[in-house]
C-alpha cells in the first residue's frame, strides 16, 4: 500500500514502537528492520499467524494489496482483535467509493446505477465489493474502527507505471476525456493515519472521505508531468475500453483481480464519476494537502525517467 512505509517511518521517527506484518522475509522486510521496526513474517489468511502478530499490540492499521481474499483477511484480523479484547483502535484503509456505495444505491435498478456512475459502470469491481463487505464486518465486530476512505492515489498504476511508455514520447495517454480528478498523495494519507493511531479517541466510529486539494482536467495533469519530467507533455485522450485493452490487460494478464479493479476505476473516471472534492483531509491535517505535482516529484518511478 502506497502509504504504509511512510507511516512506519513517521511513527519510528517519533519514537513509537512498530510491528510490521509481512508476507515474505525479503529486502523490504530487511529495510523495515534496519529502520527500527519489529517484523512479523506470516500469512494474513492464517488465524494463528494473525493472532500471534497482534499479541501485545493495541492499535492496528490494516491494509492489504488488492486480493480476491481481501475480505477474508479483514475478517480474520477482526476476529483476532475481538478475541484479544484490548484493542484501542482499528484503522481500516478503505476506498473513496464506499462513500457512495450505500446499500440503497448498490441495489437500485440498473438504469439508476448507470446514471449515478457516469454511464459506463453498473457493477463494482470485486475489490470494491470486498472493501464494502469489510466495512460491514468491522461495523458488526464492535471494534473501535476508523474507516479512512482514500480517493485514488497519485501513485496509482494508472497514473504512474502504466502511463510511463507514452510519457517517454511526450504524451499523456489516458481515457478520461474532459473530466476532472483530484487524486491524493500517499504521503498525506500516511500522515493522517499516524495522527489517528497516536490519538484515536476523537476519530472512533468515523469514516473519512479523502480527496486531493484540487480538481483538474488531464491537460492540467499533462502540465504537472511536463514540469516534473522537464520536457513538453501533451494530453492525448483515449477510448476507455481501448486503453484498458492496450495497457491494463497487457500488463496485468496474470492478475485478473487487479486488472478488473483498475478497469472499473477507469470506467468510473471516464464516465465522470469523481467530479467532486472534500476538504476533510486538509481539516484533519491542519494544512493543505499535497499537490499532484509534489506527489509526482516524490515518486521514484517518475523521478528515474526524469533524471535519465
Amino acid at each position: 500500500m502506497t502509504s504504509t512505509r511512510p507511516m512506519v517511518d513517521m511513527l519510528l521517527e517519533q519514537g513509537h514502537p512498530v510491528r510490521a506484518f509481512v508476507r515474505q522475509d525479503d529486502e523490504r522486510a530487511h529495510s523495515l528492520r534496519q529502520a527500527g521496526a519489529e517484523v512479523f513474517v506470516g500469512d494474513l489468511l492464517d488465524i494463528a499467524d494473525v493472532t500471534a502478530a497482534l499479541k501485545g499490540c493495541r492499535r492496528i492499521y490494516f491494509s492489504m494489496s488488492l486480493s480476491p481474499y481481501y475480505t477474508d483477511a479483514v475478517s480474520l484480523m477482526a476476529a483476532a482483535a475481538r478475541a484479544q479484547g484490548d484493542i484501542e483502535v482499528f484503522v481500516n484503509i478503505s476506498e473513496y467509493e464506499q462513500s457512495f456505495m450505500t446499500f440503497e444505491k448498490m441495489t437500485a435498478p440498473e438504469e439508476e446505477r448507470r446514471s449515478r456512475l457516469g454511464g459506463l459502470v453498473t457493477q463494482w469491481s470485486p475489490q470494491q465489493r470486498a472493501h464494502w463487505v469489510a466495512e460491514q464486518v468491522l461495523d458488526w465486530s464492535g471494534l473501535p474502527t476508523v474507516n479512512v476512505r482514500a480517493g485514488m492515489f497519485v501513485e496509482n498504476p494508472i497514473l504512474t507505471w502504466l502511463a510511463l511508455a507514452p510519457l517517454g514520447n511526450g504524451e499523456l495517454r489516458l481515457p478520461f476525456g474532459h473530466h476532472r480528478l483530484a487524486p491524493i498523495a500517499g504521503y498525506d494519507v500516511a500522515e493522517l493515519c499516524v495522527k489517528i493511531l497516536l490519538d484515536p479517541t476523537p476519530h472512533i466510529s468515523k469514516s473519512y472521505e479523502l480527496t486531493g486539494p484540487e480538481l483538474k482536467d488531464m491537460h492540467g495533469f499533462a502540465e504537472d508531468y511536463a514540469a516534473v519530467l522537464g520536457r513538453p507533455v501533451v494530453y492525448v485522450p483515449e477510448d476507455v475500453e481501448t486503453w484498458n485493452e492496450t495497457y491494463v490487460d497487457t500488463a496485468l494478464a496474470a492478475y485478473p483481480h487487479i486488472a478488473e479493479h483498475l478497469k472499473t476505476l477507469t470506467r468510473l473516471m471516464g464516465g465522470g464519476g469523481y467530479g467532486s472534492i472534500t476538504d476533510q483531509l486538509g481539516t484533519l491535517l491542519g494544512r493543505p494537502p499535497k499537490t499532484v505535482r509534489w506527489a509526482l516529484e516524490n515518486h521514484p518511478g517518475i523521478r528515474k525517467p526524469a533524471s535519465a
